[in-house]
């Protein structure tokens, strides 16, 4: 039978979806799984080149090194050490003012003083002048490590009497010890204060005290002192005032003081 020309016979008959079952959907390949393989092909084809390459270079011979320019450099020959050969001269590379004669580094005493020493000193001569106890401050100089001393000495019209001292120590430890071992000056039988930063040098670095009252003994002239005290590297600079007639006149310490820290 047919209906509007068409054929009920010839029409595609579609299967019916059995029930219960549910249509199976073909999903699409991952790509990171192609990204991968050509990722590792990669690798494995510059690491073959790589080898391929040393096994090359290893077979060759090697390509020499275009010459020199100057084929011959002039260095100085060697000399024999003679009357002027010195520690200087050695090691002139890597010498420093401070490893020269360290009187050198002490200031020029003014004009007019009376010069009473000039020169080095050494570390038992000074603990004998300067402690009470010259043994233990022999010890303890030696201790931390003092190399030098060097003193200049003068006195002004029988009333001012200055000593200005240099020590070098082999480290910087050292030095530091002895800018700090300047305590016993807070005393009253000594400067009897604190005293102050030194004027002229970076805070820190030095210390100024003033003897806040004179000192007298009967029969003696009434004193008064300054001390000042700063260090540079491995050097300490010391200074001592006196006056012999109760009387200290501290901005010419300072100055004193200045020209000796830029002198180091």
């Amino acid at each position: 039978m047919s209906c509007g020309g068409t054929s009920l016979e010839h029409a595609e008959t579609i299967p019916e979806q059995p029930a219960g079952e549910e249509t199976a959907v073909r999903r699409p390949r991952d790509g990171r799984r192609t990204v991968l393989l050509i990722a590792g092909a990669v690798v494995l084809g510059v690491l073959a080149g790589t080898v391929t390459g040393y096994a090359i270079q290893y077979d060759r011979e090697p390509t020499p090194l275009p010459p020199l320019a100057q084929q011959k450099i002039d260095q100085p020959k060697p000399q024999a050490p003679d009357e002027s050969t010195s520690a200087r001269t050695i090691n002139a590379g890597r010498w420093h003012k401070t490893d020269d004669v360290l009187t050198k580094l002490l200031i020029e005493a003014p004009p007019g003083v009376e010069v009473r020493y000039s020169g080095s000193q050494s570390p038992d001569e000074f603990s004998a002048d300067f402690y009470k106890e010259p043994g233990g401050g022999l010890t303890s100089q030696i201790g931390h490590g003092v190399r030098r001393i060097a003193m200049l000495d003068w006195a002004q019209d029988d009333r001012n009497f200055v000593t200005v001292r240099l020590f070098q120590y082999r480290d910087r430890s050292g030095a530091d010890w002895y800018q700090h071992a300047h305590s016993y000056l807070e005393k009253k039988e000594y400067a009897g204060n604190p005293g102050k930063d030194l004027p002229g040098v970076p805070a820190g670095f030095g210390h100024l005290w003033v003897d806040s009252e004179q000192r007298e003994k009967p029969g003696y002239l009434p004193t008064k002192s300054v001390r000042a005290v700063a260090r540079r590297g491995d050097i300490v600079m010391e200074i001592e005032y006196v006056n012999n007639r109760g009387v200290v006149d501290e901005n010419e310490v300072v100055e004193i003081a200045k020209r000796q820290w830029e002198r180091l």
